[in-house]
C-alpha cells in the first residue's frame, strides 16, 4: 500500500509538469526525515523518491539501495581520506599519522554534526545495515592498511598493515557509539583519545 501510494504521488508530481533540481544531499534529508518518522525498515525507495519529488528511476541515479542513501558520500570522503594520508610528513609516526588523519576525516560543521549523528545512529543501530556497512568498513580498512603497508612497505594484505586497520576500525566504531551515548560529548575529542590511548597500546 505505501509502495503504491508512493509511486501515485510521484506520477502526480511528473503529470502537473513540474520540474525539480534534486541532489543527493536532498535525497538524504528526504530518507533521514522518513527514517525518523517511519523506522528504516517500513521505509521504501518509492516513498523517499516521492519526498523528493522525483521518481524511483531517478532515485536509482543517485543511490542504488536505501542502504547507500544512509552511508551517503562515503566513497569520495574516502577519497579524500586517503588525500589526507598522503600528505602526512614522511616523519611522522604512523600511529600518530592514522590519528590525526581519522580525527580529521570526522570533524564536521556545527550544522552538518547533528545529520552525522543521525547517520551513526542508524548504522550503528539499526540490524538490517549491519551487512551493507560491513562493505563499507572494509573500504575504510583499505584506505588505513594502505598507508601503513606503504610506509613499511609491506602489501596491503600482510598481517601488519591489516591488523592496524582492523584495530582503527574498532576504536573508531567505539569511540562512534561513546559519542552517541551522550549529545555533550565532542566527537573529534573522543576520537583522538582513543585513538592516542591506541598508539601506547592501551597501558593503564
Amino acid at each position: 500500500m505505501a509502495e503504491k501510494r508512493s509511486a501515485d504521488n510521484a506520477e502526480q508530481v511528473n503529470r502537473r509538469g513540474r520540474r525539480r533540481s534534486t541532489t543527493a544531499a536532498d535525497l538524504e534529508r528526504a530518507a533521514f526525515d522518513l527514517f525518523d518518522r517511519h523506522g528504516f525498515d517500513a521505509t521504501t525507495v518509492e516513498e523517499i523518491a516521492a519526498a523528493a519529488g522525483i521518481s524511483k528511476r531517478t532515485f536509482f541515479r543517485y543511490f542504488e539501495s536505501k542502504n547507500d542513501v544512509v552511508w551517503g558520500s562515503f566513497s569520495e570522503q574516502l577519497t579524500v581520506m586517503r588525500e589526507r594520508f598522503g600528505r602526512c610528513p614522511e616523519d611522522q609516526p604512523i600511529m600518530d599519522a592514522v590519528r590525526t588523519v581519522v580525527v580529521e576525516f570526522n570533524r564536521f560543521d556545527s550544522t552538518q554534526a547533528p545529520w552525522h549523528r543521525k547517520r551513526m545512529e542508524l548504522i550503528l543501530g539499526v540490524p538490517a545495515l549491519h551487512a551493507h556497512s560491513t562493505l563499507r568498513y572494509r573500504e575504510w580498512r583499505d584506505v588505513v592498511a594502505e598507508f601503513v603497508g606503504g610506509r613499511l612497505g609491506l602489501p596491503v594484505r600482510e598481517l601488519l598493515p591489516q591488523s592496524v586497520a582492523h584495530a582503527a576500525l574498532g576504536v573508531a566504531v567505539a569511540a562512534y557509539e561513546h559519542w552517541l551515548s551522550g549529545p555533550e560529548v565532542e566527537l573529534t575529542d573522543v576520537l583522538d583519545r582513543a585513538f592516542r590511548n591506541l598508539a601506547t597500546g592501551f597501558a593503564v
